[in-house]
C-alpha cells in the first residue's frame, strides 16, 4: 500500500493536479454527509488516492485494479472523474460547488446534437416539400449499425439493399439523399451536456461565451467538452443515475424503520441473501443485472463473490458476451481453467484465464511484449477503435516484441487473433469493479431489506406503469402485497405499511396533479381521515384544483373505493 501510494502521490504532485483531486474530495465528503449516495465510473477507481481521500469505492488493490490506466507520467491529458450521483439528488449537487466556488465560477456545458442520416433525411424531406410519408419510409430504411460503429449513408447503402435499390431508381429520393450527405454530420441543435460542469479560477466568462440553457434555469457554455478541454477547462461529471437514488431512498427508509446505520463502504461482501437472489433470477430492479439475458446467465452462474459481478458487468458487451459461458463452466469446473501461455494467470486468475476486461489486453502487451505505459494506452486505442492503420503497426509491434522475449510467434500470432475482436467492445476494469459494486449494493439491500428496497423502486418509477406493474409482479414473488391506493391509507410516494404490505402511492395515479395530492394529504393530516364520499368531496372542493379530471382518476383507479356509498347531496 505505501509503495502504491508513493507511486500515485509522486505522478499526481508532478503534474500539478492535487487541487483538481482536493475539489473532488471536497465534493464526495459532501454527498455522504448529505445521505447522496455516489460511485464513481471509468478508469478512476484504478487511483488509491482517490479511494483514500473518498472519491472512489473500490480500493484497487483488492480487485487488483492498474493505476496507470488512470494516470501515468506519460499521460499528456488530464485524470478523468466521472462522478455518478443519486438523480433527485443532483441539483442539490450543482448547487453546493456554486455556492463554494461561485456562481460567476459554475456552469454546465453545451452540447450538439448532429445530423444523423435519418434525421438528415426528413430535415431535408420536410424542406423540400416531400410528403412525410415518404420521408418516414426512407428513413427507416436506414439500418441501425452495430455498437461503437457510427451510422453514415455510405455504410448505410452498402448494407440495405432496399436502400440501395430506392437510391438507384427513384429520383425523389436520390435528391433527397444528395442532399442529406451535404448536411451529414452537421450540428442540428443544442442541449445542455447530461453531466459535465465547469469550474474556472475567475469568472467564466473569461474563458467562454455564455448562453442560457432553453428554459432559461442556469448559465451554460458555448464550448462543448472537447473545445473546453483544449482551453483548459477541467470537466466534472456529475451524472444522475436513477438505481443510486433507488438505493439511497431503500437506505433511508431501512435506517428509519429499523433503527440502523447504513455504511455501503462497510457492508459485508459475502452477504447470502444477496446471492440467493441473484441466483434465483430475481434481479427486477438490480443495477446493471435485470434483463432476460443477463438473469438466465446469472441463474446458469451462481455467483458468490462480487467478482463473479464485475466481470458480467464487463462480459455483457457484443464482443466479450461469447465468453460468458465459458466463463460460467470454468467457474463451475476448475480443472477447465487454462491460460494462453503460463505467465498470464498473473492477471487472469480471477477471471479464469478468459479475456473479460481491457485491463487483460494492456498487461498482456505490457509484460509479453515489452510495450511501456504510453505504447499500451497507444495500442488500446488504436485496436479499440479498429483503425486499420494502427492496427497493422500494432500488430507487428506485438508480435515483434513476444518473439524478442522468447515468444514463438505462432503463439504470438494465436494471442493477437483473440485480441482484436474483444479490443472494441471490452470495459476497462476500474469500470466494471465499480459498476459491479454498486450492482452487489442493490443486491444487498434487496436482499437484507426487501420491503423497503420494493418500496423504493416503485416511488422512483412512479411515472412508468410498466415498470410499476413489473414491480408488483416482483413483489409477489417476494412474498409481499401492494395494496391498491386509497385516500385514507396512501401517501405521495408508495409507502409500507408492515414487513410484507406496501401501499399504492397517489402520484403513481394517472391524470392527478401533485397539487391535489399535496392538498389531500394536507388535509387529512389537519382535519383527519374521510369518513365517507360526501365528506371528501366537500372537503377537496376548498381546493381551486380539484376538478372532474382528478375525481375521475381517484375513482377509476380504486382510491375511493374505502369511502364506501354515502349519500351525497
Amino acid at each position: 500500500y505505501l509503495s502504491r501510494i508513493d507511486l500515485e502521490l509522486d505522478v499526481i504532485n508532478s503534474k500539478g493536479y492535487p487541487s483538481y483531486f482536493l475539489v473532488l474530495a471536497d465534493l464526495m465528503k459532501f454527498c455522504r454527509l448529505n445521505d447522496i449516495v455516489t460511485t464513481t465510473r471509468g478508469s478512476a477507481a484504478g487511483c488509491i488516492i482517490g479511494y483514500l481521500t473518498g472519491i472512489n469505492t473500490i480500493d484497487p488493490l483488492v480487485y487488483d485494479i492498474p493505476f496507470e490506466r488512470f494516470l501515468n507520467p506519460m499521460r499528456p491529458s488530464a485524470p478523468d472523474i466521472d462522478g455518478d450521483f443519486a438523480d433527485d439528488k443532483r441539483e442539490m449537487v450543482i448547487q453546493y460547488l456554486t455556492d463554494t466556488y461561485g456562481k460567476e465560477n459554475v456552469t454546465q456545458i453545451i452540447t450538439f446534437g448532429t445530423m444523423k442520416p435519418r434525421a438528415a433525411v426528413r430535415d431535408v424531406g420536410r424542406a423540400l416539400g416531400i410528403s412525410y410519408t415518404k420521408c418516414d419510409k426512407l428513413s427507416k430504411l436506414i439500418p441501425t449499425p452495430p455498437q461503437g460503429k457510427p451510422a453514415t449513408f455510405k455504410w448505410a447503402i452498402e448494407t440495405s439493399e432496399e436502400l440501395k435499390t430506392a437510391y438507384e431508381s427513384d429520383e425523389e429520393v436520390i435528391r433527397i439523399i444528395n442532399l442529406a450527405k451535404i448536411v451529414e454530420g452537421n450540428y442540428r441543435h443544442a442541449s445542455v451536456h447530461a453531466a459535465g460542469v465547469v469550474i474556472t479560477p475567475t469568472p467564466a466568462s473569461d474563458y467562454a461565451p455564455l448562453q442560457w440553457d432553453s428554459d432559461h434555469k442556469f448559465v451554460i457554455s458555448q464550448y462543448n467538452m472537447n473545445v473546453g478541454e483544449k482551453i483548459g477547462h477541467v470537466k466534472i461529471d456529475i451524472l444522475g443515475i436513477r438505481n443510486l437514488a433507488i438505493l439511497g431512498n431503500s437506505i433511508t427508509l431501512a435506517e428509519t424503520r429499523h433503527g440502523v446505520k447504513i455504511n455501503l463502504q462497510n457492508i459485508d461482501m459475502h452477504d447470502k441473501k444477496a446471492f440467493e437472489l441473484l441466483s434465483k433470477g430475481r434481479t427486477m430492479g438490480l443495477f446493471q443485472l435485470s434483463g432476460p439475458a443477463m438473469t438466465r446467465y446469472l441463474v446458469e452462474m451462481e455467483p458468490n463473490r462480487v467478482q463473479d459481478l464485475m466481470a458480467m458487468v464487463a462480459l455483457y458487451r457484443p464482443g466479450p458476451m461469447a465468453n460468458i459461458p465459458d466463463y460460467i463452466k470454468r467457474k463451475k469446473n476448475p480443472k477447465l481453467i487454462k491460460y494462453i501461455t503460463p505467465e498470464m494467470e498473473g492477471w487472469m486468475k480471477d477471471s479464469y484465464g478468459i479475456l473479460v476486461y481491457q485491463d487483460d489486453l494492456l498487461y498482456s502487451v505490457l509484460n509479453l511484449a515489452g510495450y511501456d505505459w504510453a505504447e499500451a494506452d497507444t495500442f488500446r486505442k488504436g485496436v479499440g477503435k479498429k483503425i486499420q492503420s494502427v492496427l497493422d503497426s500494432q500488430h507487428v509491434r506485438f508480435v515483434d516484441g513476444c518473439v524478442t522475449k522468447g515468444m514463438e510467434k505462432d503463439k504470438a500470432e494465436e494471442i493477437w487473433d483473440l485480441f482484436v475482436p474483444f479490443a472494441a467492445y471490452g470495459f476497462n476494469k476500474a469500470h466494471a469493479s465499480s459498476y459491479g459494486m454498486v450492482a452487489y449494493w442493490t443486491a444487498y439491500m434487496k436482499g437484507e431489506y426487501t420491503v423497503e428496497f420494493m418500496t423504493a423502486l416503485m416511488s422512483s418509477e412512479s411515472n412508468k406503469l410498466d415498470k410499476i406493474a413489473e414491480a408488483i409482479n416482483e413483489c409477489k414473488e417476494l412474498g409481499i402485497a401492494v395494496l391498491p391506493p386509497d385516500v385514507n391509507s396512501s401517501y405521495f410516494d408508495f409507502n409500507i405499511e408492515n414487513e410484507i404490505t406496501i401501499r399504492y402511492g397517489l402520484n403513481s395515479i394517472k391524470m392527478l396533479g401533485v397539487d391535489v395530492i399535496k392538498h389531500l394529504i394536507s388535509s387529512r393530516k389537519d382535519d383527519g381521515k374521510f369518513g365517507d364520499l360526501q365528506d371528501f368531496l366537500k372537503r377537496m372542493a376548498k381546493f381551486q384544483g380539484f376538478n372532474k379530471r382528478s375525481l375521475e382518476a381517484l375513482i377509476w383507479s380504486g382510491a375511493l373505493d374505502t369511502l364506501g356509498n354515502g349519500s351525497i347531496r
